[in-house]
């Protein structure tokens, strides 16, 4: 293994291990840390810490920092949200310094940066397409709501040492220029620092000037650099994965309520039949698992979709009634259980909304690996999988809430199914 990723949700883990795999890199995902030696070029560790404890988030972290290390790899890369989701407490200030510890890295870039997604940090500032990050519905999210756009002020407020910055201007002078910039920041005391960045191109010298970074931090559009650094250097194998298509059932499940994932919804709805869940109607006992898969296989020749995505008021209400966290698990616990249901039933092609969802679906599933697949919307593979005793193969899309295209859900089951 040469390169060893962490990202903290399922959704940023097949984002980063696409952004890997088009950069040549022969790329396996894994839900947790794996067991024994792996063969692959870039192992991608699937974590669920974006909104547990940070000392949670910490010890997961670390433990699977060990294992890829373990492996050999030669660069540790840990993976956050291009929209940088975390709250003032952590965790991707806290899980940064420990990496660091861990590693020995005495400086580490910042760049949650995803342009082909409208993802753009400059002045340390993150921008989600024409919008500051803290007016673009990110404000309103239900878990880690972004309220703050100045990266280098919220990881501040998470940190122990000090947060530096790296501008545009430097960054367009070439990685020598960062690189020199960088001990400047390590000199004044600052072992993070935000750089800005606003093209492709601006991550490609990024990368290039953490080449021989013990530890690199960022969203997964900086590992296009990463992966370029590699290819250089003579050391990838050019073999692409082997990846089957899946054909039989398929079922959308989103429990994303971001204002891409209403769009989504909304346009799935057009010609597909839909079930909307609600948390109180799950603790009445008014609506079940049972009663949702009824209704899945009554209209499953039809890729029917199951959300609970609503507005951020119906949000609101549903937190003040129930809690923040007990609202999300109420959910989290209903789509991963159906998941299961579904495929054990013989669902193949499962679509999934949310990053939260996602990983609840991937872990109610007990799925080990997953091999990656062409890109269905930029940041988002087609993964395949085996299931069950079978082990048969099951096709699935992962969608951060604020990915992808208006027609995605029904596009994302195409794709598994292997048409164009």
């Amino acid at each position: 293994m040469l390169l060893g990723a962490i990202a903290d949700d399922f959704t940023g883990a097949s984002d980063l291990a696409n952004t890997l795999a088009r950069g040549g890199m022969a790329t396996m995902q894994f839900v947790g840390p794996g067991r024994g030696k792996v063969n692959c070029e870039a192992g991608v560790v699937a974590l669920k810490t974006r909104s547990v404890p940070v000392e949670d988030a910490v010890l997961q972290s670390m433990d699977a920092a060990r294992w890829l290390l373990d492996q050999g790899c030669e660069q540790i890369f840990f993976k956050y949200c291009s929209t940088f989701d975390s709250t003032r407490e952590g965790n991707i200030g806290p899980v940064a310094e420990a990496l660091q510890r861990l590693t020995g890295a005495d400086v580490t870039v910042v760049c949650p940066a995803f342009p082909a997604t409208g993802r753009r940090v400059f002045m340390s500032h993150l921008f989600v397409k024409d919008k500051l990050l803290s007016e673009s519905g990110m404000e309103n999210h239900p878990l880690t709501p972004m309220t703050d756009p100045d990266i280098r002020r919220w990881l501040r407020y998470q940190t122990r040492g000090g947060v530096g910055s790296i501008t545009l201007d430097t960054v367009r002078e070439g990685s020598g220029a960062i690189r020199s910039r960088l001990r400047d920041e390590l000199t004044d005391g600052n072992r993070l620092v935000v750089v800005d960045a606003i093209e492709d191109e601006d991550l490609m010298t990024i990368g290039e000037a953490v080449a021989d970074h013990a530890l690199v931090t960022g969203g997964s559009g900086l590992a296009q650099g990463l992966a370029r650094n590699f290819a250089r250097h003579g050391k990838l194998s050019g073999i692409p994965a082997d990846v089957p298509v899946v054909t039989g059932p398929g079922v959308v499940l989103c429990g994303s309520c971001s204002l891409a994932s209403q769009n989504q919804v909304a346009c799935h709805l057009q010609n597909h039949p839909g079930l909307s869940i609600d948390p109180a109607a799950i603790v009445r006992g008014t609506m079940s698992v049972e009663i949702a898969a009824r209704w899945v296989a009554s209209n499953a020749a039809d890729n029917p979709i199951v959300y609970s995505t609503t507005s951020p008021d119906v949000v609101s209400f549903v937190q003040q009634r129930f809690g923040r966290e007990e609202s999300a698990k109420i959910l989290e616990d209903f789509f991963g259980s159906l998941a299961k249901r579904l495929a054990d039933s013989g669902t193949r092609q499962i679509v999934v909304g949310g990053g939260e969802t996602s990983g609840a679906v991937v872990e109610a599933l007990g799925l080990k690996h997953m091999t990656i697949g062409a890109e269905i919307d930029p940041g988002v593979p087609v993964l395949v999988s085996e299931y069950g005793r079978s082990m048969r193969p099951i096709g699935l899309a992962l969608k951060s809430g604020n990915f992808g295209s208006p027609d995605f859900f029904a596009k994302a089951l195409d794709r598994i199914a292997g048409h164009e």
